[in-house]
């Protein structure tokens, strides 16, 4: 999806707030990130791409993973020059159950505050910017019960679904009514929000579920789906699965890490939509954060102070000095490929530049933070620490 993640720190109003308020009214620290985003947002969502053939957009090629067995990773992986595309062999998610047993009705409060009662789970929505929410309906087993998708759901099992955003990342009121959803569960990353007052005046329940995207958020976030659609128990296997995976993904991640500090990769990400001119780097809060330290690896951005989402420029790029950027494959593309990221702000610079050092990943998987992700760090882990271990450079891609 040439998108997406940008604003993974972008909750929805504080509880108590009234049933029919706006993300708008939240508290003044809030509001200004809100604000800033709904600026950036259409502009930073623009260019999407539907899924196509599974939905692996910008993907250099797929394979079946080298086994760890057979990883050599790099003594120093700061020094490693060309650019890599991560990829994740198989994005299709595998449901803690085949039959389900929803407890309904399920009554719930959700993030905004408001109790929400869902009678029937037969005909599902989730939608959101990242398609986390698809992604986890399925993962507790009632991904067969979903009949719309967002843009940004690109799991290979829901490429046939209609799509009921329109314009990138809109929600289209009239096309959401047309599928006679018995349950909407978003967030406050997609809007109008007049859409949603709208499905809800309509009789449809909409529950507002966290809009933060993180390793933190993961398990979290599988709790509320599944509390909305009456599935606790099978919320809780899925949660425990998400939560062992992650774990034994970090812990193998432990084992290919230099042991010095120094030859840690220094790593920033990088947002680029080249059509629009849109250039931005993602620090801390954005949930980029989150993905690089569970690398491992060291968040320039952070450690340079760059907040959740500021517009590329040379003087942060100098301040930062990553030996790696990771981008989305999208956006990439967007810019040219490797020789135009190496055109933009600072960048040819940079240690990065200069070793012509870019980690791209699909644009539907890398900020998601949905049960794809100990999937997503293990090839994001195998492109900084051994990227010859992976199937195919980016340098061999369309760039």
């Amino acid at each position: 999806m040439g998108h997406r993640q940008p604003p993974p720190s972008c909750s929805g109003p504080p509880r108590g707030t009234a049933r029919g308020s706006a993300p708008g009214h939240a508290r003044p620290t809030r509001r200004r990130i809100l604000l800033g985003l709904l600026l950036v947002l259409p502009l930073l969502l623009s260019g999407c791409q539907a899924p196509t053939g599974g939905g692996h957009s910008g993907q250099a090629g797929t394979s079946q993973a080298v086994p760890w067995s057979q990883v050599r990773p790099l003594a120093d992986p700061r020094s490693y020059q060309g650019p890599t595309t991560a990829t994740v062999p198989d994005a299709d998610i595998a449901p803690v159950t085949r039959t389900p047993r929803p407890v309904l009705p399920a009554t719930v409060t959700d993030v905004q505050g408001t109790e929400v009662t869902v009678r029937s789970d037969d005909r599902i929505l989730a939608l959101d910017l990242y398609g986390t929410l698809a992604a986890t309906v399925y993962g507790l087993g009632l991904g067969d019960r979903l009949v719309g998708r967002d843009q940004s759901t690109g799991i290979p099992a829901a490429a046939k679904l209609p799509l009921v955003t329109s314009g990138g990342h809109q929600l289209n009121a009239e096309a959401i009514l047309a599928l006679h959803p018995t349950v909407l569960i978003t967030d406050t990353t997609l809007g109008p929000w007049d859409a949603v007052l709208q499905l809800r005046d309509s009789g449809v329940p909409v529950v507002v579920v966290g809009a933060r995207r993180s390793l933190d958020t993961v398990g979290t976030l599988v709790d509320e789906v599944a509390a909305a659609l009456g599935v606790r128990a099978e919320g809780k296997l899925l949660r425990t699965r998400l939560d062992k995976e992650l774990a034994a993904e970090q812990a193998q991640i432990d084992t290919i890490v230099p042991t010095e500090a120094a030859r840690r990769p220094r790593v920033i990400f990088l947002y680029a939509r080249g059509q629009a001119g849109v250039y931005y780097i993602f620090g801390k809060g954005s949930g980029a954060d989150s993905l690089i330290t569970s690398l491992r690896a060291v968040d320039v951005a952070g450690a340079a102070g760059i907040g959740a989402f500021t517009p590329l420029n040379a003087e942060a790029m100098a301040k930062a000095r990553p030996d790696v950027i990771l981008m989305m494959s999208e956006g990439l593309r967007s810019v040219g490929g490797v020789d135009g990221a190496l055109r933009l702000p600072g960048v040819a610079q940079t240690p990065a530049g200069k070793h012509r050092r870019i980690v791209d990943m699909s644009d539907y998987q890398v900020l998601s933070f949905g049960p794809l992700t100990a999937r997503v760090l293990d090839a994001l882990a195998r492109s900084l620490y051994a990227p010859d271990s992976v199937a195919l450079p980016a340098e061999g891609a369309a760039r």
